[in-house]
């Protein structure tokens, strides 16, 4: 996937996290950035895990989305520290 793929992937995903996890908001960049790494924890979750998340970009932005809500999570419970 070519570094504009991971954007979009990142972008969706971290959008879609915010606004399932609810509150403020970290903002467009912090979005995407939160969406890419969170495509990282969601690849190394669901693999560690044996599932498999299909391919392509719906099953990029649904990892990623996944991994995106537990660092949104995860960042608000060091926020709130």
């Amino acid at each position: 996937m070519g570094i504009l793929a991971w954007i979009v992937v990142g972008l969706i995903a971290g959008w879609l996290a915010g606004q399932v996890m609810k509150g403020g908001g970290y903002g467009v960049l912090a979005d995407i950035i939160l969406g890419i790494l969170g495509g990282l924890v969601g690849g190394w979750l669901f693999g560690a895990l044996g599932v498999w998340h299909g391919r392509g970009m719906i099953g990029s932005i649904i990892v990623a989305f996944v991994g995106a809500v537990i660092l949104v999570w995860i960042t608000r419970l060091i926020k709130k520290a």
